[in-house]
Formats: structure tokens, C-alpha cells, sequence
């Protein structure tokens, strides 16, 4: 598998989401499926949530697929 991140963000956190990381365990959609949509494109929505619910939901992850910065 080719190894894919992309890289999200908003003004105040950016996300980054690694393909080879990532055991779709679905927590993210889980927790906040406005913003984290696999049917969407670009699959990562930052327009669709607050920072905190979007870095709490990342904390969430199982395999650190996701992970993030502040700015």
C-alpha cells in the first residue's frame, strides 16, 4: 500500500491523517461524523466543528492514524 498523508487544517490546529496508520476503526465518524465524513471529499471537514471537539476526537484514535498540531 502506498503510503498517503494529507493534511487539514483550520486557524488553529492543523490535522494530519496517515493512510498506512490507519485500521478504519472508525472512531473518528463515530464521534463526530459531521467532520470526519468518508463519503465526503475532502473526507476531513474543519469547517464542520469547534477545535476541541476535533482534537478530543483524534485523541480517540486507536492506531495514531490521526494526529495534530496547534498553530
Amino acid at each position: 500500500m502506498n503510503k498517503v498523508v494529507n493534511e487539514y487544517s483550520n486557524d488553529e490546529v492543523i490535522v494530519v491523517w496517515d493512510s498506512v496508520k490507519c485500521k478504519h476503526a472508525a472512531e473518528c465518524v463515530k464521534n463526530s461524523p459531521d467532520i470526519f465524513n468518508a463519503k465526503n471529499k475532502p473526507w476531513i471537514d474543519m469547517s464542520k466543528g469547534e477545535s476541541d471537539e476535533i482534537m478530543a476526537t483524534i485523541d480517540k484514535c486507536p492506531s495514531g492514524a490521526l494526529s495534530y498540531r496547534k498553530r
